[in-house]
């Protein structure tokens, strides 16, 4: 049973969210390593954008990126063990992507930039959770 209750901690933990699939909206993954690896809060709100049906994003998953919400290879140097979660969207339509990195719905936003952990905690450092 110690193995179920580690992969329930996963798929409750922000990493074990990152690699959700849901619907057609998000095609693809990567994966970030299971480790202590989290995301530095990026901003304390949504980032609206536009989508194109059809065309590949790589969502920012670590925070580090210039070009939020979408990835700039950042991570690369500065959060090695994570990586973008790449998707493409379903159909051309005005999105709320997540900016502070701790949705349960990457990389849509679904309100948690709200909670107090993300509020109370500097921007581009990690909250603690």
């Amino acid at each position: 049973m110690p193995g179920l209750q580690k992969a329930r901690a996963l798929m409750a933990s922000p990493v074990g969210s990152f690699c959700r699939l849901f619907f057609s909206q998000i095609r693809s993954c990567s994966a970030i390593s299971v480790s202590s690896a989290k995301p530095v809060i990026a901003a304390k709100e949504p980032f609206p954008v536009d989508l194109i049906a059809e065309k590949r994003y790589a969502w920012c998953a670590c925070g580090h990126s210039q070009k939020q919400p979408f990835c700039d290879g950042t991570h690369k140097k500065s959060a090695p063990e994570m990586s973008p979660l790449r998707f493409t969207a379903g159909e051309s339509k005005k999105a709320w992507l997540c900016g502070c990195k701790y949705t349960k719905n990457p990389p849509y936003c679904d309100g948690t930039h709200k909670k107090d952990f993300v509020q109370k905690t500097d921007l581009h450092s990690q909250p603690q959770v």
